[in-house]
């Protein structure tokens, strides 16, 4: 780049609006990524400068994204299957209300994520290796990345599962799945690759027809949201793993790392966190009508006596048969296929993120493979590794899941402090420091994560004591 005012080239700014266009030295050189995302933020802008319902809702169209995706994108393999437990085992007394509060928890985690992502333009992995240094940086992404292999292994169980249903060898399903996943990176624009995943991820909402199917009792519904009835049969080492896995299954770390380079990848800016907001809201609420939905579907299983130990994941929707029906059983194993799916997208696409914040290596939807060869190979590999650790015979898939659940709750505390003390640091946050109630309730949220895993940990060495503290 010869000129040293050479800027993108950009339609003409509706009145009122600020320029996109800036003046770089000679020495910056502008990506196709850089002119990829303004492209994006101009149709932003010439949105915003419009009046009336209709350019709102397509500003909120033009900014949603990231939030419904991290929430829907959670509710993958290893959580469906852990809610379809959790119904089987225990019915919906308790775990209704539960389930919606540890929604409640991930939006308070992720609004944090989505002003971090805002304000300072980078991913959460890239401001721990500037902000506490390249030792914690590096520690982070490898934590992450360890946590992210073994959820993917359970994503494509859940894949081999649902497609199992309908007569699909795993190997078939398993390679059908990676290759979508390949595929979806194809367009080399974050713009597409988010509207299409957004597409596959509404299907997490199939589990709500399923519920119906079931002809749940509102009554008891509405009365179990409402009195929330003590835990079934007290603490147990079954009840806290159920418990955990279910607190596992809505706050993990691959959604803080997920959301704020999204945000980042996006283009968000400070104008655009009220929206952020809303996106994360609005998936939190799909997403708990979807567990929600999954506890109801097969809450019969409980009612009838069945255990979910004896239950794999394929195993779940010919069990919910005379229940649900044929198309209910095929409507659950599709839902199956689709968390996984979802979840192997999203979260291979956290481990690629954080991989080139800390290595300082392109990072980016945007990029042509090429340009960021490093980033799409770490996405691919991380995926197909998993892919094939699932072909292997005889695992037991139930009790994998929920441990992999578990295992999300106690890395979750490390990784709430490190974003807690970013998102009031007021030198990368100036005025969008959290102000004392967001403070409040994100140390309500380490809390319970503490307190569960004390349970376990307790549930583990000493799993008498747990009689005491339940009061039996």
């Amino acid at each position: 780049m010869t000129d040293s005012t050479t800027t993108p080239k950009l339609r003409q700014q509706p009145p009122n609006i600020p320029s996109p266009t800036v003046t770089v030295p000679a020495d910056v050189v502008i990506t196709h990524e850089d002119i990829d995302r303004a492209h994006d933020r101009e149709r932003v802008w010439e949105t915003r400068a419009q009046r009336g319902l209709g350019s709102r809702v397509r500003l909120l169209w033009l900014l949603i994204g990231p939030g419904i995706l991290v929430m829907l994108g959670e509710n993958d393999g290893p959580s469906m299957l852990s809610y379809a437990a959790t119904g089987a085992r225990f019915g919906i007394g308790f775990f209704l209300p539960f389930v919606v509060l540890t929604f409640v928890m991930a939006c308070v985690v992720q609004e944090m994520t989505v002003r971090l992502g805002a304000a300072t333009h980078r991913g959460h992995a890239e401001l721990i290796f500037d902000r506490f240094g390249p030792f914690w940086g590096w520690f982070s992404m490898v934590d992450l990345m360890v946590g992210n292999f073994l959820t993917l292994v359970t994503e494509f169980i859940a894949i081999r599962a649902g497609l199992g249903f309908f007569g699909v060898p795993p190997f078939t399903s398993v390679l059908a799945a990676w290759m979508v996943l390949f595929a979806a990176l194809m367009a080399h624009r974050y713009w597409t690759w988010e509207r299409v995943t957004l597409l596959a991820a509404m299907f997490n909402l199939i589990f709500i027809p399923v519920a119906l199917l079931s002809h749940p009792h509102w009554h008891a519904i509405g009365s179990a949201l409402i009195t929330w009835r003590p835990l079934p049969g007290g603490l147990t080492q079954e009840t806290v793993l159920i418990l955990l896995a279910d607190i596992g299954a809505t706050v993990t770390p691959w959604m803080l790392f997920f959301q704020q380079s999204a945000i980042a990848d996006k283009g968000l800016t400070t104008d655009d966190i009220r929206f952020g907001r809303t996106d994360t809201v609005l998936g939190a609420a799909l997403a708990a009508l979807a567990a929600l939905a999954t506890i109801i579907a097969t809450a019969p299983l409980f009612a009838q006596g069945m255990t979910a130990g004896n239950i794999e994941a394929a195993e779940f929707a010919q069990a919910l048969r005379p229940f649900v029906g044929q198309w209910g059983s095929a409507l659950f194993a599709l839902g199956m296929f689709e968390a996984g799916m979802v979840a192997a997208v999203t979260i291979s696409t956290s481990s690629a993120y954080a991989f080139g914040e800390v290595a300082h290596r392109p990072h980016s939807l945007n990029l042509p493979f090429q340009q960021g060869k490093s980033f799409y190979l770490v996405l691919v590999l991380e995926a197909a590794a998993a892919a094939a650790l699932v072909l292997i015979p005889g695992i037991p898939l139930v009790y994998i899941v929920l441990v992999v659940n578990v295992i999300a709750v106690l890395a979750m505390p490390p990784a709430l402090l490190f974003l807690y003390m970013l998102v009031n640091d007021r030198e990368i946050m100036g005025n969008l420091v959290s102000p004392r109630w967001a403070n409040v309730l994100a140390l309500g949220a380490v809390i319970v994560l503490v307190a569960a895993g004390l349970l376990f940990g307790l549930s583990v060495v000493a799993p008498h004591a747990l009689a005491l503290i339940g009061g039996r």
